[in-house]
């Protein structure tokens, strides 16, 4: 269907197909097929069942035009037509519902249009120039151009460190203050609260995603994932409690290469759990945060958690991120803490339960719901932070390219030179 990331090319394909469910329908759009110089046979009589049944045995057009007007749940069918269809297509439906939330969950399931009954001719050329343009669109052009991708996942040291808050409140800064594409991924599967934070239902993509690893393509993410703004999707779960976790971590590693492909960057909440059974979810991760408390307890997993990482994903940049952070009141001070985990804090979140009230009762996220506090100011310098890391990497690497100023010296030959003068004392 019409998803961004899609590579679908024209083969044998034929232009153009419609299934559409009335006569009158028929006869508005067939002149118009003929204008644009396309077969009027291609014009079908039904639906989107009979789309469906046709296209699971036949090649997709390049611009596919259905009927939705018989079909109990759009949505749903829509989703049965997506199984059929080859990726670049592009769908423009037709329909007597007129509800503006159909026509937005329609856009998002990666329809191109959505045009209402009764059809006008002039309304029928538009749709369809509109949508001849988008599939002429070069699909290559976005590939050439991409930016780097940063992925970051948030691990907290203990429970009740605030790791979603921060996952959430960055997550949203990348997408709302930056306007970066940003994809935000809940790991805690059962009790997550990433969607919640949002003031949004999770819905089923994430369960769906564990259950059937191998649907997962670029179409599925389209259609699973929750829009909470234009830039930021979330990818959440409550999966019943009476449900264990029956996967093998394929799913996720096969979720994170998709938002690769779809998001300029990926936010992951990640329970600590989830990490120790699944280590592979970093392996292309590039900045691991650790929320951290000026506690014992969280200095000791502070410092068992860098250790993991520097073994298991020593590509990935660590930041120290010390949350509910209050002067005087602290079980461990500044100074005795970054002794023990051998080195500093990064950043430091002052503690603001007032804040965290109001962003509960608002339905956002903290950041969000409380942009003049001094807590939103650490977090918006946390994720300029972040989103440098790809210029810090790109940095690193040109250094190493370039080699040590020093590489060009003759070390040994000084070495020899120096030889007789550091023997004299010995022949008097």
């Amino acid at each position: 269907m019409n998803a961004p990331w899609s590579a679908g090319m024209p083969g044998n394909r034929d232009p153009f197909a419609a299934y559409i469910c009335d006569d009158t329908a028929l006869d508005i759009l067939r002149p118009v097929i003929i204008e644009m110089g396309w077969q009027p046979e291609k014009c079908n009589k039904g639906g989107l069942r009979n789309a469906v049944q046709s296209l699971s045995v036949a090649a997709s057009p390049n611009i596919l035009m259905v009927d939705l007007s018989e079909s109990g749940d759009p949505l749903n069918d829509i989703n049965a037509l997506a199984e059929v269809c080859e990726p670049g297509t592009v769908v423009v439906a037709i329909g007597q519902v007129n509800d503006v939330r159909l026509y937005r969950d329609l856009l998002a399931s990666g329809i191109h249009d959505y045009l209402l009954k009764p059809l006008s001719a002039g309304q029928l050329r538009d749709a369809l120039n509109q949508a001849q343009t988008v599939f002429a669109a070069p699909k290559g052009a976005d590939q050439e151009t991409a930016k780097r991708h940063i992925s970051t996942a948030v691990v907290g040291t203990r429970g009740g460190v605030g790791a979603s808050m921060i996952a959430t409140s960055l997550a949203w800064l990348f997408s709302d203050d930056h306007k970066l594409p940003t994809a935000l991924l809940d790991l805690d599967v059962h009790f997550g609260t990433g969607a919640l934070a949002l003031d949004l239902e999770p819905g089923r993509g994430l369960t769906d995603a564990i259950d059937n690893p191998s649907r997962i393509d670029g179409l599925f993410i389209e259609r699973a994932m929750i829009r909470a703004n234009d830039n930021l999707a979330i990818l959440s779960a409550e999966a019943p409690i009476n449900a264990p976790l029956m996967t093998d971590g394929s799913a996720f590693v096969q979720l994170e290469e998709e938002f690769r492909q779809a998001f300029e960057m990926t936010m992951i909440d990640l329970p600590r759990n989830m990490l120790i059974n699944f280590p592979h979810l970093l392996a292309d991760v590039n900045v691991v945060v650790l929320a951290t408390e000026m506690t014992l307890a969280s200095a000791r997993d502070t410092i068992r958690l860098l250790s993991w990482l520097k073994t298991n994903a020593a590509h990935a940049r660590p930041i120290i991120v010390a949350n509910k952070v209050q002067s005087g009141a602290v079980e461990i001070n500044k100074a005795d803490f970054e002794a023990s985990i051998e080195r500093s804090i990064d950043f430091q979140i002052p503690y603001d339960p007032k804040s965290a009230t109001n962003a509960a009762k608002l339905g956002q996220v903290f950041a969000d719901a409380n942009p003049g506090a001094k807590s939103s100011q650490v977090l918006r310098q946390l994720a300029e932070r972040i989103i440098g890391t790809s210029d810090e990497d790109a940095d690193e690497e040109a250094d190493k390219k370039k080699g040590s100023l020093l590489g060009g010296f003759d070390f040994k030959s000084l070495l020899k030179k120096k030889e007789p003068a550091e023997k004299a004392p010995a022949e008097m």
